[in-house]
């Protein structure tokens, strides 16, 4: 079904693409340099600007198929599930009886541990 989809979706955008070239230019950014184009409150509705814009809908149609079929396809499994690299066992901390997060704190006073790096 997703191979279908896509085909139909590639062929869509070479079709898009070809009417759009086929379409006559007006000359300006945007339709501006003549009446009926893309800014004006009229616009011409010639044939091709009506095959535009089914292909044009289609084309949205069969992207948002393809994201939800690949969204259904990708629901539940994890990238690393796919590698099939196993996970990595969980090794036991090196000092079992230090509570977590007490190598963060500064060294007490009765340490004799120096503060600052030595240059030996």
């Amino acid at each position: 079904m997703e191979n279908v989809v896509l085909i139909i979706h590639l062929l869509l955008a070479l079709g898009l693409i070809a009417v759009v070239l086929m379409q006559r230019s007006e000359g300006g950014g945007l339709g501006m340099g003549g009446g009926g184009g893309a800014m004006t409150g009229r616009a011409a509705a010639t044939a091709l600007s009506k095959v535009t814009w089914v292909l044009a809908i289609a084309f949205i149609v069969t992207s948002i198929t393809l994201t939800v079929i690949a969204a259904q396809k990708a629901s539940g499994t994890s990238v690393i599930d796919r590698l099939g690299v196993p996970a990595p066992a969980a090794s036991e901390p090196a000092t079992p009886n230090v509570p977590a997060g007490s190598d963060l704190l500064p060294p007490s006073t009765g340490d004799n541990v120096p503060l600052v790096p030595k240059a030996d």
